[in-house]
């Protein structure tokens, strides 16, 4: 940042973070990789950071300016950036393998690309797991001329969940067993206070139905253990954003973690939506808002009076929060809330992976139960059996008329698709519902955020409104609305016993490129038959998120899909080269949920 931008930002009351290094240049940048000691308040641990420290490394730029960045690896292995949610040519991504070669030990990488975009992004290592181990940063990015979003104070609050351990002994525990890190198992005073409240047959029943499947309702988070961090500080070292009565105060917030959900707030004040994932939306006042990994959303809260204001990230398993504050003043700090009740998985997030096996579940009597799947219980299918690993891909099972009061699903050599048809299914005289089903189905093209009975539906905490994706809405289309050329499925496949994830039952080791035309128009579906949230990020272009607001859907790099549900996006295919498509929970794209996308033609 030049000297004239520092002052500017300075009176603005600004938070600026200048690199170590910065050349005469004002478009030339100078960044280290590092090894660095990190220090939470909980934990110190060996972890990777730019420019020697564990803060995040804030980046300001120009939309219209050439950017230039000297990138220098100190570690004794291979890195890389990758400017996620940029727009540049592909061979400045930064993804190893598939862009470029990587940065080797001791040797300076020059990115050097145009910004064509404005708005929050970030930045992180593609390497191994340099990412969780601490290598991240923020992107800022000035508009040309007018700023149609007014703030007196412009914050990043980046979040991220520092693990004592390091990104390699995660995954290797994960893949010895999975539940390695799930420190919320149920346990027998959870089984009395559900029997009371519930009674003990049908409390029974449940924990004999998630135990055949092998599965546990607790499992809403992979990694717990984590402390959580806003700009590198856990709740004890407070990171703090200063302001005053009457201003507006811009809160740009980028969730950097490897695996961590987070459900934002500052209680005593309302939060205006005002951008996601760097594109302008109209402004949408609420309480609370949910950011899933790699996205990014810009807020603008307006606090009244001066006193301590608590920035609060809790993760959405409920298993850690971090506050940070905004205060009139320096050495004051907010209130920390205690968790709320952890989430419980329900039927409903169980249900992508029943439509993994193909089962029409049109009219099914299920003993008098309207199947809505807002019973989360649904105890009489105490007795049914999931397919486990290896089963049988073209195993048809005609199960009309069936009492699921016996019913066992396919066994081990049983197909993971295979087409049941359960239409008037009798499941003890109760009936499911094909609406119900969204999660599981295809429900006219509609995309469904959350299946109907999701444990994971968020509430905010006050009460008031908890952001959906359905309220977002482009303020400036960046392309016109027109019909897509063909639509691609992606099921979110996985076995989480066995810690493997998976595009559509195969691991990006074993599968084939998705080749795209240059100039076309590509819807993708994504079927989640997991039960677990993915946020799916595709490099190098735009993804629309169908909204069922034509041109007016919100413009993302980052999309959520949660477990039993189908969403839609689309994307205009207007950049070259080869691009990497993946779930950006890390250890879940290790494991293989993963694709390398080939865009053929267009630009050499």
């Amino acid at each position: 940042m030049n000297s004239i931008a520092m002052f500017r930002a300075a009176l603005l009351g600004l938070a600026v973070t200048t690199l170590g290094g910065l050349s005469a240049s004002a478009e030339t940048y100078d960044i280290s990789v590092d090894n660095i000691r990190i220090d939470t308040g909980d934990f110190k641990k060996k972890g990777v950071g730019y420019n020697n420290s564990q803060i995040p490394t804030v980046l300001r730029f120009k939309e219209g300016e050439n950017v230039i960045l000297n990138v220098k690896n100190n570690l004794r292995e291979s890195t890389s950036i990758h400017w996620h949610g940029l727009i540049l040519p592909f061979r400045q991504d930064g993804v190893p393998g598939i862009s470029f070669n990587g940065i080797k030990p001791g040797t300076t990488f020059t990115y050097n690309f145009p910004i064509k975009q404005a708005g929050t992004y970030w930045f992180h290592s593609h390497s191994g797991f340099q990412e969780p181990d601490g290598a991240y940063g923020a992107i800022v990015i000035e508009p040309k001329g007018h700023d149609p979003i007014h703030a007196d104070r412009d914050y990043v609050v980046q979040l991220t969940d520092k693990h004592p351990h390091s990104g390699n002994k995660i995954f290797r525990n994960v893949k010895r067993s999975a539940d390695y890190y799930n420190r919320s198992q149920r346990t027998l005073d959870d089984l009395l206070n559900d029997a009371q409240a519930d009674g003990l047959k049908a409390t029974l029943k449940d924990r004999k139905m998630w135990g055949k499947m092998r599965m546990t309702p607790t499992d809403v988070e992979d990694i717990q253990g984590f402390t959580a961090l806003i700009n590198g500080q856990s709740t004890k070292q407070n990171w703090t954003g200063l302001f005053k009565a009457g201003e507006k105060v811009r809160l740009r917030l980028i969730n950097s973690s490897a695996m961590t959900y987070f459900d934002v707030r500052v209680p005593g004040l309302k939060m205006t939506v005002v951008q996601a994932d760097g594109n302008n939306v109209k402004p949408v006042v609420v309480d609370e808002l949910r950011i899933a990994v790699a996205e990014t959303y810009d807020v603008i809260v307006e606090p009244r009076k001066n006193m301590p204001y608590s920035v609060i990230a809790e993760s959405m398993g409920r298993t850690g929060l971090v506050r940070g504050t905004l205060s009139p003043q320096a050495g004051l700090v907010g209130g920390v809330p205690r968790l709320r009740p952890q989430p419980l998985l329900t039927m409903a997030d169980m249900s992508g992976m029943m439509g993994g096996m193909g089962m029409d579940m049109n009219g099914m009597d299920m003993g008098g139960m309207k199947m809505n799947l807002t019973d989360t219980g649904m105890n009489d299918m105490a007795g049914m059996e999931l397919p486990k690993a290896g089963a049988d891909p073209h195993a048809g099972h005609d199960m009309a008329n069936m009492d699921m009061g016996d019913m066992k699903m396919p066994k081990k050599k049983a197909d993971a698709h295979a087409g049941h048809n359960m239409k008037n299914m009798d499941m003890g005289g109760k009936k499911m519902s094909k609406k119900s089903m969204a999660g599981m189905n295809d429900i006219n093209g509609k995309t469904e955020f959350y299946a109907q009975g999701s444990g994971l539906t968020p509430h905010a905490a006050n009460g008031g409104k908890f952001l959906s994706y359905d309220d977002l809405k482009a303020s400036n289309p960046l392309f016109r609305d027109r019909k897509p050329t063909r639509t691609i499925e992606l099921r979110l496949t996985g076995n989480m016993e066995r810690y493997i994830w998976s595009i559509n039952g195969v691991k990006m080791e074993d599968a084939d490129p998705i080749v795209l035309n240059y100039g076309e128009r590509v819807r993708f579906k994504f079927v989640n038959e997991t039960m677990m949230a993915h946020p799916m990020h595709l490099h190098g272009m735009w993804s629309l998120l169908d909204t069922g607001k034509g041109k007016w859907n919100p413009i993302k790099h980052t999309v959520n899909i949660n477990p039993g549900t189908t969403v839609y996006t689309e994307t205009e295919v207007d950049a070259s080269g080869q691009w990497a498509f993946h779930c950006h929970l890390s250890y879940h794209a290790e494991a293989g949920m993963f694709r390398k996308v080939v865009v053929v033609g267009g630009p050499a």
